[in-house]
């Protein structure tokens, strides 16, 4: 069940039987509580196309469109804007309905192949807590397409594993060579800081590195 595709059809019904066709049906959610669920604010397009005031115009759409089973009221507030209250009793019928559907009530899709790539992390350095939103997220994006009916490639690729890697053996090769030390993961975000720039800047570094690679 689409609240607003039923809206949109029962007043694109309401303005045929009055004589219009093909008229913009703008139905929208409310700002404010108090305006109800959804708002239809097609009444002042229709003024000049009808010469008739938007109030006279949004009273007959209220007359003519068929909500009953739907909505509890139905206000004109303003210059013409429709104010839809839904039926209380209505809503908690769709959502019996829903909860004896395995799928809720939501349609497949046409199927698609999809691709959708996660974190994506840089193996040269630490991962870190945006690795972790990313993944989060992608899973959630994958979990919603595949339930929609869609074929999903999950891809992780992992970025810029080649001359990094050759500028830190390279680097590392020099430094153990200076001193013997346990080296920890995070010390190799400072070694790749201080290979890159060995890389850049000194000479026969950067042969060495695409040698190791």
């Amino acid at each position: 069940m689409n609240i607003h595709a039923l809206l949109v059809t029962r007043f694109t019904e309401a303005l045929e039987k009055m004589g219009v066709e093909n008229a913009p049906i703008p139905v929208s959610r409310s700002a404010r509580p108090e305006f109800g669920e959804y708002q239809f604010n097609g009444a002042m397009a229709l003024a000049k196309q009808l010469k008739q005031k938007p109030r006279d115009i949004a009273e007959k759409i209220v007359e003519t469109v068929e909500l009953s089973d739907v909505a509890s009221k139905l206000e004109i507030a303003g210059p013409g804007f429709i104010n839809i209250h839904l039926d209380d009793a209505w809503l908690a019928s769709q959502c019996e309905q829903s909860l004896n559907d395995p799928r809720l009530g939501i349609a497949t899709s046409a199927e698609q192949n999809i691709v959708v790539d996660y974190s994506s992390p840089n193996l040269a350095k630490e991962m870190h807590v945006g690795h972790l939103r990313t993944t989060i997220i992608g899973d959630a994006v994958v979990k919603v397409l595949e339930f929609l009916g869609h074929n999903v490639i999950r891809q992780n690729h992992m970025g810029d594993w080649g001359t990094q890697f050759g500028m830190l053996l390279a680097h590392l090769s020099d430094k153990l060579q200076e001193e013997v030390a346990e080296t920890a993961l995070s010390d190799l975000e400072d070694f790749y800081r201080e290979a890159k720039i060995r890389f850049d800047e000194e000479e026969g570094f950067a042969d060495r590195a695409r040698e190791y690679v």
